[in-house]
């Protein structure tokens, strides 16, 4: 088929007659899918906004002196459980491991043995001084007898001398003969203490293979097997280990946290404070602050603050995160007639951030609805905001596909 033969059947006819009625039916077809669309649109609202509510926790807004009892926070900050006592132990020489004697989790005493090195030539060592010191011994009792005969012959000499049976000149190198073993005597008594210090020394490379532990703690790590060797000194190529393991003391643990070098005038020492691990966000930890290190870090503008925790408990590890509440001191003299905050104190985690604003969800029946907030000082897990009334009822923790209008349910 040629392509002109194509194009005039897809020509329009316009000399055909027009159905009677197309008109009306065209308007009538226009207005049924505006009124479809509409209905669609609509069923899309409603299936958005009231098809599922979504479950959400209430909470209350209090006025800031319903708090709590206790002293409120004047600040906080994050940080990390950390240990002032901890040592990664390894042996004082080189040598082969022939036996580690401990695991991850197990509590070891102050000297108690953690392993053994290969001490096959320290032994060796050991025998050879002792075999030394013998051997000085013996020669310094040889010559005390010699020096004792000599003073015996001296003495004699001098008897005879005066009997004109033997010359003087005998008699002084009689005399001569003690003075030098006398000096030698001496000399043979340092001897002895060269060899015996040989011997104490030998002793402590023999000692040093056995490695025990430097204090009492946990064993928080395991970095060794027998028949590896360790040193005090790395001797790359990875085949060489620097440590046994490594032994905290549980007791040492305190908390690190930094704080703004622009809020660091709120903390003070021995300042009480109250502790909050992240993996146990229920359990509020007493504690005081121990000392302000008194430098700042220039790249993060924090100054790093030690705190002791009161409790000691085996939930407590290091390198945990925790969140400290600097507690306003009770010791501490206060100003007559404060005026109270402005504001309603929220739970933190209901001040979210939309469109860049702070804002907060309020229980309208069954409807969520969004308030804009300025939120202020922080006391402990809860806010001060202003923007709402003491009373209102707001979403706990609003997640983040809740929007203004969204229908809700309440958990119970």
């Amino acid at each position: 088929m040629e392509k002109s033969d194509l194009l005039q059947q897809l020509r329009i006819d316009r000399s055909a007659p027009t159905p009677r009625g197309r008109g009306a039916g065209v308007w009538i077809g226009a207005v049924v899918g505006v009124l479809a669309l509409g209905l669609a649109a609509g069923g899309g609202w409603w299936f958005l906004h009231d098809a599922k509510a979504v479950e959400v926790d209430a909470a209350t807004a209090s006025a800031p002196s319903a708090a709590g009892s206790g002293p409120l926070a004047v600040l906080q900050a994050t940080g990390y459980v950390t240990a002032r006592r901890q040592a990664t132990v390894s042996a004082q020489i080189t040598g082969t491991l022939t036996d580690v004697l401990i695991e991850e989790g197990e509590r070891v005493e102050a000297g108690q043995v953690l392993a053994h090195l290969e001490n096959t030539a320290q032994k060796a060592q050991l025998a050879q001084a002792e075999a030394g010191y013998r051997a000085a011994q013996a020669q310094l009792a040889q010559l005390a007898v010699q020096l004792a005969q000599s003073k015996r012959d001296v003495a004699r000499a001098e008897e005879l001398v005066g009997r004109k049976l033997v010359s003087r000149q005998a008699v002084e190198l009689a005399r001569t003969q003690v003075d030098a073993q006398s000096a030698q005597l001496e000399s043979l008594r340092r001897q002895v203490d060269v060899a015996k210090a040989a011997v104490d020394g030998a002793q402590v490379q023999l000692d040093y293979c056995t490695i025990r532990a430097p204090f009492a703690g946990v064993v928080i790590a395991k970095a060794a097997q027998p028949g590896e060797i360790v040193s005090p000194l790395s001797a790359g190529g990875g085949f060489t280990r620097t440590g046994v393991g490594t032994i905290v003391d549980m007791d040492s643990l305190e908390v690190e946290v930094d704080v703004n070098e622009s809020y660091i005038n709120r903390v003070a020492a021995k300042q009480p404070v109250e502790a909050v691990l992240d993996a146990y966000p229920d359990w509020k930890i007493p504690g005081r602050v121990i000392a302000i290190i008194p430098t700042a870090d220039r790249g993060k503008a924090t100054v790093k603050v030690r705190v002791a925790m009161d409790q000691k408990d085996a939930r407590i590890v290091p390198d945990m995160g925790v969140r400290v509440s600097f507690l306003e001191d009770s010791s501490a003299p206060k100003a007559a007639a404060a005026e109270p905050p402005k504001g309603v104190l929220v739970p933190s985690a209901s001040i979210v951030q939309r469109d860049g604003r702070s804002v907060v969800f309020v229980l309208d029946g069954d409807r969520a609805r969004m308030r804009a907030v300025t939120a202020g000082q922080t006391y402990a897990d809860q806010r001060l905001v202003e923007g709402i009334g003491v009373g209102t009822r707001i979403v706990r923790e609003p997640s983040a596909e809740l929007a203004d209008g969204s229908r809700i349910a309440i958990k119970k």
